[in-house]
């Protein structure tokens, strides 16, 4: 998909030399992945206790 941006200039090139990608299409495509990636993860840790696996976790020990 193609899309035009105004982006600050210098923070495309801080986001280039620490990723260390040469293009702008890539920093921003690996900005994209990492916060979905992240946005996932926080939805993930939101069901932390929620779940009951069901699970004896001194017989998955084998501590009886």
């Amino acid at each position: 998909m193609r899309t035009t941006l105004d982006l600050p200039e210098p923070l495309i090139k801080e986001a280039m030399k620490s990723s260390h990608h040469r293009t702008k299409t890539a920093v921003i495509i690996q900005a994209l992945q990492e916060h979905v990636r992240r946005n996932r993860l926080q939805q993930l840790k939101a069901f932390k206790g929620r779940i009951d696996l069901g699970i004896d976790l001194g017989v998955l020990r084998k501590r009886t």
